[in-house]
């Protein structure tokens, strides 16, 4: 019993980090900062700029072999993570300012608030995409951000509710509207109703924040393909019904009635350089020119033009329709030449009729960041299954709760995670974050100028409609992609025969809905209050349909043959569920 040793052993000493470490690490920073700028290499590299900007021409042939691929966190040469940032920030520019231009048209607001509300969502765009970007490590193995170049823009799903809950603020008199002569309603400005949107989506974020805690894979299963591609495919087709045509047509508001008397007699107001009534032919060839020049970019433009198809549109049509007469040089002269965030202020409160839209819009999103954060992981190379990718969904959904939250202490409608930047990683064959910052940086200064701002609301309704047109039939086609994804059985044609039977109904005959509950009488504030918001759901295409499709797919059992493969990847989701609910 020698060898028994009847004594502790002493602490062990904390390791020591020598300082020369540190300072070693420093300087290899400085030296690696001093060849990026200082070298040929680390400004151009060995990247084919060439092939990036050849167009793509019949009797062109392209012999030059695609550049080399970058990754997250690859060394990237500064002209290449330059023209890569403002490749990604021309290619979103189009979705950024078309939610802000058509909530300011719904609620009749003036310029300078108009050109501020671009300019807030474009620089709270830059601010929220460096937070996804991130990776940030918070407790128990939770993040916050992807870590991939997932950028944020307004969500056309806000952008679509928005509208049903800015009607429903006209017809129950908390924004005012006057009625003419002819029996016409004109609606005024109601700047109120959009601080009311800003609050209650405030509130209503804390519903995605904990959502980001439930396992990705629990959130799949509520939330599959069958249910996420019906909801973005319904969005897609809404917007194009209310927006993108009424626009190409020559305006959104009244004028697309036709009315014989009042300003909107002619569109977009009697007040326009060259007023002209709905539909006219000159709007339409106006839309049908920007429309084609798309189609043909695609067609022949060099990868650095497809990338920024949609702008290019823009662009050609704005030259033609200023040579032309059509547009107002006003807003341009009015807006400021520098601006931020907090210029203009919105009265911030809640809306209890939009609080169930809201929080189904929250549902909306989170389901949008899945499909999204995928498809950023698939085309960066990145594993689209695991724990590491488990941790980009939760950290994603997380980021994109907190965005709602502060994108409306910016007086910006809910920013989520945005997908249309995964073509530009595509076809540049750079997914590195540097680019990613670039991007985030040339939108802030796309916001601080407040010219720019000016020169989007001066596009013209018919250039602005054959754009949007395209970018929301766009969205509609990605939901029909996600549906590829179902392997359709007889249960899951019913969910969505069902779900559709809603969706494509309210978007064919939007008022059906509407006198739902005109029958009961008097009732208190609290319950007309509930009646405003299941109206605003069911009169809401993709929230209808989303519910529809929800609901059934969680109702209707599996067919046999479907379930055993299954088994033992149900029974997994299980255990992790109760882990969660336990957890929260």
């Amino acid at each position: 019993m020698s060898d028994i040793v009847d004594q502790q052993p002493g602490p062990s000493m904390p390791p020591v980090v020598h300082s020369s470490s540190k300072l070693e690490y420093v300087k290899d920073r400085v030296s690696s900062l001093k060849h990026r700028l200082t070298t040929k290499d680390g400004w151009i590299g060995d990247y084919d700029y060439a092939w990036l900007c050849t167009p793509t021409l019949p009797f062109l042939r392209n012999k030059t072999s695609p550049p080399p691929f970058y990754a997250l966190d690859d060394e990237l040469p500064l002209v290449l993570a330059i023209s890569s940032g403002l490749q990604h920030a021309l290619a979103m520019l189009a979705g950024l300012i078309t939610p802000p231009i058509i909530f300011a048209s719904a609620l009749n607001l003036d310029v300078a608030t108009s050109a501020y509300m671009i300019s807030a969502s474009l620089i709270g765009c830059g601010i929220l995409s460096l937070v996804q970007m991130s990776r940030v490590r918070l407790f128990k193995g939770y993040y916050l951000g992807t870590g991939l170049i997932t950028v944020v823009g307004t969500s056309f799903a806000t952008l679509s509710t928005a509208s049903a809950i800015f009607s429903a603020m006209y017809k129950d008199g908390t924004c005012p509207s006057t009625t003419a002569a002819d029996g016409s309603v004109v609606q005024g400005p109601c700047p109120d109703a959009y601080g009311k949107v800003l609050g209650t989506s405030l509130i209503c974020s804390f519903l995605e924040i904990g959502m980001s805690f439930c396992s990705p894979r629990l959130l799949k299963r509520l939330f599959p393909p069958l249910v996420t591609g019906t909801v973005i495919l319904l969005i897609g087709a809404s917007l194009i019904g209310s927006s993108g045509i009424p626009n190409w047509g020559g305006g959104s508001n009244d004028c697309q009635n036709r009315p014989t008397s009042g300003i909107f007699e002619l569109c977009p107001t009697i007040f326009a350089p060259r007023p002209l009534p709905w539909g006219s032919p000159e709007f339409i060839g106006l839309g049908f020119l920007s429309f084609v020049t798309i189609i043909l970019t695609e067609l022949f433009g060099s990868p650095f033009l497809k990338n920024i198809g949609i702008i290019v549109g823009l662009a050609v049509g704005c030259i033609v329709a200023g040579a032309t007469g059509y547009i107002d040089g006003s807003t341009i002269k009015s807006s400021p030449a520098i601006t931020f965030l907090w210029v203009h202020r919105f009265k911030i409160s809640v809306y209890p009729p939009a609080i169930l839209p809201m929080l189904a819009v929250y549902v909306s999103l989170a389901m949008e960041a899945i499909g999204d954060i995928t498809a950023s992981a698939e085309v960066s190379r990145q594993p689209v299954v695991g724990d590491v990718f488990d941790s980009r969904i939760q950290g994603g959904i997380l980021s994109d709760g907190i965005g709602g939250f502060l994108s409306a202490l910016f007086t910006v409608t809910p920013l989520s995670v945005f997908a249309q930047n995964n073509g530009v990683i595509a076809i540049t064959r750079c997914a590195n974050r540097g680019a990613g910052r670039w991007c985030c940086a040339f939108l802030i200064l796309f916001g601080v100028l407040g010219k720019i701002s000016g020169v989007f609301l001066a596009i013209p309704n018919p250039v602005l409609g054959g754009v949007t047109t395209f970018l929301f039939a766009s969205v509609a086609v990605s939901g029909i992609r996600v549906l590829g994804y179902v392997k359709f059985t007889r249960r899951e044609r019913f969910v969505l025969g069902a779900a559709l039977a809603f969706g494509f109904g309210n978007l064919l005959k939007p008022d059906i809905f509407t006198h739902l509950f005109e029958g009961v009488k008097n009732p208190n504030s609290g319950l007309q209050g509930l009646f405003d918001s299941i109206t605003i759901v069911l009169s809401t295409p993709f929230l209808a349909g989303g519910v529809v499709a929800a609901v059934l797919n969680l109702i209707l059992p599996r067919e046999q043959e479907e379930i055993v493969p299954h088994e033992e990847s149900v029974d997994q989701v299980d255990v992790e569920s109760q882990v969660d609910e336990k957890r929260l």
